[in-house]
């Protein structure tokens, strides 16, 4: 892919998603329904049910994520092909599936006795290898464009869904007015919260200024220590130390029942009295719970959940896929001078 090609996706891909907000704008007075003389419009059923839309629309950003990987893998074997005047099966024939081996007898009779099956070894012998040698196949196929992919520069356009996400009252890592905004829902309980953490760290030593990292608390129901943790972290900040109190969570181990929470809070030199009657009487309560409602009101049922500059993902996710994000970002900020779509009230 050229890098004029590249640059008029870009540009397209910024016009497009201009184009889709002032339709989202202009629609929002459109009546979609009437009730007893009463009209609904579209922005009644986005304020009532924008967190099963949300969930929607990023079901099928998925699959269209899942088809534009196929896409971009169609599309460097082609590439791969014409450079050397052969089709995509003669250049499959002759790189990929000429170096792969059939599989001996000995792994043929191995594969029969494992397979529930009444028919005899000779019988079900040429399905067996048949299965064998498509699933090499296939993994030599998959090596081969990994490979390609390496050496391509390949710009993903295609971005999640997004919605406003209101930040007013969040401890905020970095410039309130960052060309890019990372707003995590997360539980100190959750493992894999405590494996994206330094992937947000990670994003800070990269980037400075140019991404800032809003923590709110969704404490899951199955996680009986969250709760008390997300509190505790909240009167830490109450001494101006949350981020510090926060690293520390995701780095104990663990170590999140009251009596240890109260010990992080000594290590961190806090007013060890103020912090344990903050806690023991439950004064950040609402704040927590004020975070989880709004987790909630966006359809979230896991963590962590993102949003980057409004933009929706979850799930597992690698640092390089957080990097994508934000470097996607970064790109459109560049071409149209976009703003987070973040409430800062």
């Amino acid at each position: 892919m050229t890098t004029k090609l590249l640059r008029l996706l870009l540009a397209f891909s910024v016009l497009a998603t201009a184009a889709l907000r002032a339709q989202v704008v202009a629609q929002s007075d459109v009546v979609v329904a009437e009730v007893s003389g009463r009209n609904l419009t579209a922005n009644d059923l986005q304020q009532k049910e924008n967190g099963k839309l949300l969930q929607a629309r990023y079901q099928y950003y998925m699959a269209q994520r899942k088809a534009l990987e196929n896409l971009i893998d169609d599309q460097l074997l082609a590439n791969a092909a014409q450079a050397q005047s052969l089709t995509v099966d003669q250049l499959l024939e002759k790189e990929v599936y000429k170096q792969v081996k059939d599989p001996t007898e000995e792994q043929l009779q191995v594969t029969y006795e494992v397979i529930d099956t009444k028919e005899s070894y000779e019988a079900v012998r040429p399905q067996v290898l048949e299965h064998i040698r498509e699933g090499r196949r296939d993994k030599a196929k998959a090596a081969y464009i990994d490979g390609l992919r390496k050496q391509a520069n390949i710009t993903v356009l295609l971005m999640p869904p997004e919605t406003s996400v209101d930040i007013a009252g969040s401890d905020v890592r970095g410039p309130r007015d960052a060309e890019v905004m990372v707003v995590e829902f997360a539980d100190y309980e959750c493992p894999y919260c405590e494996k994206v953490n330094p992937y947000m760290q990670q994003l800070r030593k990269e980037y400075g200024d140019k991404v800032a990292i809003v923590f709110k608390d969704f404490p899951l129901p199955m996680h009986h220590k969250a709760q008390k943790a997300a509190e505790a972290a909240r009167c830490a900040g109450e001494q101006g130390k949350f981020w510090q109190y926060h690293d520390v969570l995701f780095n104990s181990g663990g170590a999140l029942g009251v009596p240890q929470l109260k010990e992080h809070a000594r290590v961190l030199k806090l007013d060890g009295e103020r912090f344990d009657q903050c806690l023991d009487n439950g004064e950040m309560a609402a704040v927590v719970k004020k975070d989880l409602e709004e987790g909630k009101s966006l359809g979230l049922t896991g963590t962590p959940s993102f949003f980057v500059n409004g933009h929706f993902f979850s799930g597992a996710v690698d640092y390089g896929l957080v990097k994508q994000m934000v470097e996607q970002q970064l790109a459109l900020n560049a071409k149209s001078g976009s703003k987070p779509l973040v409430s800062k009230r």
